[in-house]
């Protein structure tokens, strides 16, 4: 799906026009009150065992216990869009088939991890795709807002959804300035192993995670690029200094959408 625009705004701004907004007063919750008082209660003391060794509650800061995850990496995806080309949309192909976010043919609920924004300078005419999705931010919004911890960030920067814990109220969807975050509003079949979504929480791009985890650092989305011959989007260790990602950053450059808000994303742009 691609939004086109026409703005006559710094490119910090562009996200102020896109994307549904969301009133607070339409905000409705998909479970029952039970489990919602119980998960709070859960979040007031920080932390819920259900045996020794066993939690089914995990505060936002924590990692996943089984994620064996370092802090001394910090994955991120560096996106060019002076070869990002308007009429492709390889990533956004790539990235459904692989997390099984099948088109249920309603384009205002259809779940959206990387989505393409065509952006037009209406003093040149000039028309830049951008591709747009979690941003992966070092200081998360989501994970502030986050009623229970279901947002988490792991030590190696990716932001991501704990299904198990979330109870639909689409805070962070609010708070996200990219507006990257969709709510699953259908009962869903034919789903992924790798992949699991449910019914009445919220997911975001994971930066491929089943893939990082696995050992094989790169997402569907830099691969199909790379496969079309575009290879506008490139997926690395920012905290290595010798990866194509950190190279790449030190000799062009590269910016932070809505810099200013100080959430050091792990998405970053040239071209801008």
């Amino acid at each position: 799906m691609h939004y086109k625009l026409d703005i006559d705004t710094n490119i910090e701004n562009i996200l102020n026009d896109v994307g549904e907004s969301i009133d607070a007063k339409e905000v409705a919750y998909e479970v029952s009150m039970g489990k919602r008082d119980f998960l709070r209660s859960a979040a007031a003391v920080g932390g819920l065992a259900i045996a020794p060794g066993v939690l089914l509650y995990q505060t936002a800061s924590a990692k996943p216990a089984a994620q064996a995850v370092s802090g001394k990496q910090r994955w991120g995806m560096l996106i060019n869009t002076n070869i990002c080309q308007e009429d492709c949309d390889a990533c956004v192909t790539a990235c459904n088939e692989e997390h099984g976010l099948w088109d249920l043919g309603r384009p205002q609920t259809d779940a959206q991890w990387i989505r393409k924004l065509n952006v037009k300078d209406k003093q040149t005419g000039h028309v830049t795709s951008l591709p747009m999705m979690c941003q992966h931010c070092e200081h998360p919004p989501c994970v502030d807002v986050c009623p229970t911890g279901a947002s988490f960030k792991r030590e190696d920067g990716i932001v991501l959804v704990n299904a198990h814990t979330c109870i639909g109220c689409r805070y962070c969807m609010m708070a996200c300035p990219y507006k990257a975050r969709s709510f699953i509003h259908e009962s869903l079949e034919d789903q992924l192993p790798h992949a699991p979504r449910g019914k009445g929480t919220v997911e975001s791009c994971t930066l491929c995670v089943h893939k990082v985890d696995r050992g094989d650092n790169n997402t569907a989305c830099a691969e199909a690029c790379a496969k079309d011959g575009h290879n506008a989007l490139l997926f690395g260790d920012l905290n290595d200094p010798n990866s194509e990602i950190s190279k790449q950053l030190e000799k062009h450059g590269g910016v932070q959408i809505r810099a200013d808000l100080d959430l050091n994303t792990g998405v970053r742009y040239q071209g801008l």
